[in-house]
């Protein structure tokens, strides 16, 4: 392991763009949990039969709008670290970005006035995948409770006393 042997300080300006980025992340975030809950809500209209197939559906369709989500998050930071300098070409930049954000790592390295963006990005991945969770787990929940709804056997309503039997 090659360790940099020059001080690294971290500087107001990293922790500036590291902040700006995270709020940038969670605006995208939330216009694509609000578009998802969105067509979640006209999936439901749309279903008119009760087959579990189409919550999945629904389910299955939440998922890819939040990935795609997520990837746009992701070329957001890529974007941005090519806009710097750190990185060659958009590719190895939203490479990188992807790595770090899905808290996978990579071989690459960012460069000085750069560095603390690595371990923001896993941050700010780490907080949109947990919301994520918690939209697809929320919608899990609705369409779980409309299919045992719609297989519940009816309720008998209980006799009167003293009504005559039909």
């Amino acid at each position: 392991m090659v360790i940099d042997a020059a001080p690294y300080i971290t500087s107001i300006d990293e922790v500036f763009w590291g902040l700006l980025l995270i709020a940038l992340t969670m605006v995208i975030h939330g216009a694509g949990v609000a578009v998802t809950l969105r067509v979640g809500q006209v999936l439901r209209r749309l279903d008119t039969n009760d087959s579990p197939l189409h919550g999945i559906g629904a389910l299955v369709v939440a998922t890819w709008i939040l990935v795609l989500v997520h990837l746009l998050e992701v070329i957001a930071w890529g974007g941005f670290l090519l806009g710097r300098g750190a990185f060659p070409n958009l590719s190895t930049a939203i490479y990188y970005a992807l790595m770090q954000y899905t808290t996978v790592s990579s071989e690459l390295r960012l460069p000085h006035g750069l560095r603390l963006l690595g371990g923001i990005i896993p941050l700010s991945g780490l907080i949109t995948v947990a919301w994520t969770t918690g939209v697809l787990f929320a919608l899990a929940q609705r369409f779980q409770a409309r299919y045992e709804d719609a297989t519940r056997p009816a309720r008998r309503e209980p006799r009167s006393r003293g009504a005559p039997e039909s």
